[in-house]
């Protein structure tokens, strides 16, 4: 042992006469020696990283992106920065990480540009050496570049944090590391760089090579959606190809094509990003489903929710399915919109929720999902409107829409027992979509997901054969809320559990005997509630959780409502007109939830909620016009939270002091005062002011 101990310092003094002696430009550095790259638009995410190593003392950062954003080559121009080199000098390591990286390899790697390299027996054993070896110039300050570090690896990656002063870690990963802060994401490029950037590979200026038309250079940049590793493959594809070349290109991804189906080397390096997932086949399966949705559109969240409860068999409240979408938005895989932030999210409330994807990403997940044969596919995505007449089960085939969809009732409209195989079912469409689809087969479908653009949609025909239909969205993406035509082909759905309508306008409800979930965005409801010719407790008489928000021509609720027994939610939330609940709204036994969130005319609350002797939630958030609360209020026995911020007029009845199981009070800081009165009764209430981030980007795209 102690000839191993002398053994070991001796070649560690070797090691550190090397470095003394080492001139080169980057020292111990793993670096690769190539000519610097072309970099441009990352100067903002350069300028905040060297002001971090800049300062004295230790950190770890993170920069994180999506694959191929140029996390790699930012953080080698770091290290060939002027100023990161006259702190750094020689002590700038450069280490590469790998899918499976291996710890004692690592390491080796390290000795090795210093000199001879030990033989480690252990990761314990080079982990030692390591901190041996960073600790004998600790002196000086030391730059540790991890790059490119997969998920799992974090373990591996503590075996490099050691307490030396002015130790700086970067980690570049496509996943995010709590560890990092700051931690800097890497957006896609702004259009005109991303022009020069693809001019600077795809323009040779010698006397022999073509040069397009601007045209042509400019169609091909959006092609690349502003991710630098698409730019630039793209770009020196077409280096020094003719004119033929270019135009046959750029007329294909003008026709719908993505640039995936022309370049295998970036659809083979995108396809890396989901080597994280192969041991995770629903979250896997849950990326793909992104790809369902219209491109450049924000996802709901509850949509999700509701689609993957039915098809992976998650949670009803959604817990579950927001834990994969942070999965997936820690991977890069995705991006989550939050419209308004509340410290205290109450009761799983995810309506403010939506998940935006890179394009290139989403024709990722829709290439995955096409790897199948049309009729053994578990997603058909059709895709047909007057602009792009785009096939998506069909290997993008054109023609007129009669044509598309005689293909595709080739193969859906079959004898009996050969249905269409697949679980989700979407189509998007704009007014130019009128056909008939007959009598197509899709008996095995269980989630239909509708994106239409639209004054007028008509149901088909092929609905009422769809026997395990589960889940329906229906979302218009036009301007104006779009009239729904064939209504009632929904009754004879037997399965139909949930169902999302956004932006439409909502004829009387028929006989959904079996729905249990309704959820309401933006639509327009008063024919739906006001003109139905049968009581709303017949037409929904299994309904479990009902959702309105943001309607603006809701003024109230049918009476009847109340006799839904079986509701246990009900959520009206941002309906500025809405300012009468029904007198009879104690009857709903067995709630347990009720918000009227932001329902700014609503003027009071029925004596009649006493009678909720299961309710546990109530949000009367912003629901300014509220002057008080009513005495019965002190008998709901069971209530844990209550929700009140922005009702500072609303009086408190002297009754609350019963609320013996009120766990929670969310209010603003006024009526705050009002219930530290009775705290002294209620001795296990917590009063809580949260403070509350509106974010407005959630209007893109939308039509507000």
């Amino acid at each position: 042992m102690a000839r191993d101990v002398k053994e070991t310092l001796k070649q560690v003094r070797e090691i550190l006469e090397t470095m003394s002696k080492e001139n080169s430009e980057h020292g111990i550095m793993c670096l690769p020696t190539q000519n610097p790259e072309f970099v441009i638009g990352m100067e903002e995410p350069l300028v905040r990283l060297k002001m971090e190593l800049l300062k004295d003392g230790a950190s770890i950062l993170g920069l994180t992106g999506l694959p191929g954003s140029g996390k790699t080559t930012l953080a080698r121009k770091l290290c060939r920065d002027d100023q990161v080199k006259g702190k750094f000098r020689d002590h700038i390591l450069f280490v590469t990480f790998s899918k499976t990286p291996n710890f004692k390899v690592i390491v080796e790697a390290l000795f090795q540009r210093c000199g001879k390299v030990p033989e480690f027996h252990s990761d314990e054993e080079a982990a030692k050496e390591l901190a041996l070896l960073l600790s004998k110039i600790s002196g000086s300050p030391i730059l540790l570049v991890l790059d490119d570090v997969w998920p799992g690896s974090e373990s591996l990656v503590q075996n490099f944090k050691l307490q030396i002063p002015d130790y700086k870690i970067l980690i570049t990963s496509r996943v995010t590391f709590p560890t990092a802060n700051p931690r800097i994401h890497l957006e896609p490029l702004p259009y005109e760089e991303a022009l020069t950037l693809f001019r600077h590979f795809a323009l040779v200026k010698d006397n022999c090579s073509y040069i397009p038309d601007e045209f042509l250079v400019q169609e091909a940049v959006r092609s690349c959606k502003g991710l630098p590793i698409a730019i630039k493959v793209i770009a020196r594809s077409l280096c020094q190809q003719p004119r033929e070349t270019w135009q046959k290109m750029i007329k294909e991804w003008s026709q719908g094509h993505s640039i995936l189906d022309s370049n295998s080397n970036l659809l083979n390096f995108l396809q890396r990003s989901l080597c994280v997932l192969e041991d995770e086949p629903i979250i896997k399966e849950c990326f793909m489903d992104l790809g369902l949705f219209p491109e450049d559109q924000r996802i709901p969240a509850t949509a999700l929710i509701d689609m993957w409860a039915e098809l992976y068999k998650l949670d009803d409240n959604g817990k579950e399915a927001m834990a994969i979408i942070n999965k997936l938005v820690s991977l890069n895989l995705a991006n989550l919109l939050v419209t308004r932030k509340v410290e205290s999210d109450p009761d799983s409330y995810y309506n403010n929720h939506f998940i935006m994807q890179h394009d290139l990403l989403r024709d990722l997940a829709i290439h995955q999902s096409n790897q199948e044969p049309v009729e053994r596919r578990r997603r058909l995505m059709v895709d047909i409107n007057e602009n792009n007449r785009q096939w998506c089960v069909q290997e993008h085939q054109r023609g007129i829409i009669a044509r598309m969809l005689s293909i595709f009732l080739k193969w859906c409209v079959r004898q009996k027992q050969q249905p269409a195989i697949a679980r989700t079912l979407s189509i998007s469409t704009d007014e130019a979509f009128t056909s008939d689809w007959g009598n197509a087969q899709l008996t095995e479908t269980e989630v239909l997901i509708l994106n239409v653009r639209t004054k007028h949609y008509s149901f088909q025909k092929f609905i009422e054969k769809m026997r395990n239909l589960k889940v329906l969205i229906c979302t218009n993406f036009g301007f104006h809320a779009s009239g729904l035509e064939n209504f009632e082909l929904l009754d004879s759905l037997p399965a139909l559990k949930r169902m999302r309508l956004e932006k439409v306008s909502i004829p009387p409800l028929g006989k959904l005997e079996n729905l249990q979930k309704l959820s309401l965005y933006m639509c327009d409801t008063s024919q739906a509630f006001g003109s139905c010719k049968i009581p709303i407790s017949r037409a929904l008489p299994n309904l479990i959780e009902l959702n309105i928000d943001y309607s603006k021509d809701m003024v109230e609720l049918p009476p009847d409502i109340c006799d839904i027994k079986t509701l246990r939610k009900l959520s009206i939330s941002n309906c500025h007109k809405f300012s009468n609940l029904p007198q009879e709204i104690g009857r709903l036994e067995n709630l347990e939830l009720l918000r009227l969130n932001s329902c700014t005319d609503l003027g009071g609350i029925p004596e009649s909620i006493g009678w909720l002797s299961r309710l546990r939630f109530l949000d009367i958030s912003n629901c300014i016009s509220l002057r008080n609360l009513p005495e019965s209020i002190g008998e709901l026995q069971k209530i844990e939270k209550l929700y009140m911020t922005g009702c500072s007029r609303c009086e408190l009845p002297d009754s609350v002091k019963n609320l013996g199981h009120l766990k929670s009070v969310t209010c603003d800081e006024e009526t705050a005062a009002s219930w530290e009165v009775f705290k002294l009764m209620l001795t296990d209430l917590r009063i809580e002011v949260p403070h509350v981030d509106v974010n407005l980007n959630w209007l893109i795209g939308t039509g507000l």
